[in-house]
């Protein structure tokens, strides 16, 4: 856990760096929309890249474990290899959910809501 510390630090100190010009500008009325809609751009690109780097480290675990486990006992490599294609299968769904929330979020038409 330890060492997940740092980069996450790291993670969120360029998210504030990279959000302050954002934060800095001050705010009319009709400006209000076009904020909300900078907003809605930044969460849905965090929704992909949190859910793309978590689909990817999950694949990239669950293919290591199948490699090994038919080193192991290469018998059962034709079971392990089906339930690695289904586990990978319902990692890259979830992801793909990740990206239809993310566009509807950009898809919103804001300026009806606001």
């Amino acid at each position: 856990m330890r060492k997940f510390i740092k980069p996450l630090g790291v993670l969120f100190f360029l998210l504030v760096i990279a959000s302050a010009p954002l934060l800095a500008q001050e705010t009319t009325l009709t400006e209000t929309k076009a904020k909300l809609y900078l907003w809605s751009l930044i969460i849905s690109g965090a929704i992909i890249t949190l859910a793309a780097s978590a689909g990817a480290f999950c694949q990239a675990k669950a293919i290591s474990s199948a490699c090994e486990g038919i080193s192991r006992n290469p018998g059962s490599g034709p079971h392990i290899r089906f339930l690695l294609i289904f586990g990978l299968v319902l990692i890259e769904t979830l992801v793909i959910y990740a990206l239809l929330i993310s566009i509807f979020i950009i898809m919103v038409k804001w300026g009806l809501y606001t």
